[in-house]
């Protein structure tokens, strides 16, 4: 700190903007973790284990779409191509109260196969989409 020599000791007129510096990156930090970073994904429920005394048919009004491992698509065992596959689920879900779909697919197909899937049945209507595992 220095001493100015011959000048009037009156007061500084200079802002110190420290502070306020200061104030404004706690600002920024602040805002910076409390904004929420979007990610585009899916809901997902994890499935419960299935009670032992499981015997009864899957009912009659459930949709099952299975694609196999050279992707063959069907609805209900009911082969259909993946071009009218929207159109199809549409027909099936617009009278429907229950809009809930399963989907069975091979293992072995590339997981962006799956999602195509539920990109089109999201678009023909479908709330709940729900994924078939193999029991082993």
């Amino acid at each position: 700190m220095s001493m100015a020599v011959g000048t009037s000791t009156g007061p500084k007129s200079d802002i110190n903007i420290t502070p306020y510096i200061d104030i404004l990156l706690v600002l920024l930090i602040i805002f910076m973790v409390i904004t929420p970073v979007r990610q585009m994904d899916l809901e997902v429920k994890v499935p419960q284990p299935a009670p032992e005394d499981l015997t009864a048919p899957p009912s009659a009004d459930v949709i099952v779409v299975s694609m196999s491992e050279t992707a063959q698509l069907a609805i209900n065992q009911e082969p259909v191509g993946i071009g009218d596959l929207g159109a199809k689920l549409l027909e099936i879900y617009s009278a429907r109260a229950n809009k809930n779909m399963f989907i069975s697919a091979s293992a072995k197909l590339p997981y962006g196969d799956v999602v195509k899937i539920i990109d089109i049945a999201k678009g023909a209507g479908v709330q709940d989409v729900g994924l078939l595992t193999e029991i082993r």
